[in-house]
């Protein structure tokens, strides 16, 4: 049997996140399957890195399956361009290990959330892209950003509402970058929990508007209630950038 890893790419605006659902092929997982199965004619799974919300993008998202399929790497990268709807398209394929998973060989993974600060939207990004016209300190978001660093409980920077697994997490950086009114807020860490990076990014957006004091991120993860940190930040803005293993 073979293990084939792919590297895919995807415009999140329609659906309904990665994870497949009951009767809903509305996801990216879903979508993929049903192609691969019928170019197969096996129930194939896809096992992806993670999960990603509704509406928020991938650029290099990693995920790989099991096949008793014998066609060529070019064979199915042809299959797939051409039954695949065009928001997602495999970059990738390639034959590895029978040991490789993408979810459980991660080691860390990369998002950037892109934010237009001008006066006005732009209508060819609007879909990909935060649009606010306030004022963003983006120093003060810079100090805020600086309490997140390394390995916390972030409990207070997740939607998920057991306790039953663990929320400590390690990030490695988050790197705030403008230039001509475009500000992407790039993280990096080893896993993150459910709308982790979105709660970030709408906890940093209220340090740089003055409604939060970066020392207050600190607070905030003390805390471990999700009540204390900022507001969700819309899911558009946010794209899984990179995957390393």
């Amino acid at each position: 049997m073979r293990n084939l890893k792919m590297i895919i790419q995807y415009d999140g605006t329609r659906y309904k996140g990665w994870q497949r659902q009951k009767d809903n092929d509305l996801t990216i997982q879903g979508k993929l399957e049903n192609v691969l199965s019928k170019m197969t004619g096996e129930t194939i799974q896809v096992i992806g890195c993670g999960r990603t919300d509704s509406g928020v993008h991938a650029e290099n998202y990693v995920a790989n399956f099991h096949t008793n399929c014998e066609y060529s790497i070019k064979t199915i990268m042809g299959y797939l361009y051409d039954f695949l709807p065009e928001d997602i398209v495999v970059k990738s394929i390639k034959d590895t290990g029978e040991r490789f998973h993408a979810r459980y060989n991660v080691k860390s993974k990369t998002y950037i959330y892109r934010i237009n600060n001008s006066k006005v939207r732009n209508v060819f990004n609007r879909k990909y892209v935060y649009h606010t016209d306030e004022n963003l300190d983006l120093e003060n978001m810079r100090k805020g950003a600086e309490y997140l660093i390394g390995t916390n409980d972030f409990q207070s920077f997740t939607s998920l509402k057991h306790n039953t697994k663990s929320t400590v997490r390690t990030i490695n950086y988050i790197d705030i970058k403008e230039n001509d009114g475009l500000i992407e807020i790039e993280v990096n860490g080893n896993g993150f929990l459910l709308n982790m990076v979105r709660i970030i990014t709408g906890t940093l957006l209220e340090v740089a508007k003055g409604k939060l004091k970066p020392e207050d991120v600190k607070r905030i993860l003390d805390e471990k209630r999700r009540a204390e940190a900022g507001p969700i930040a819309q899911p558009k803005g946010l794209i899984l950038k990179d995957v390393t293993f």
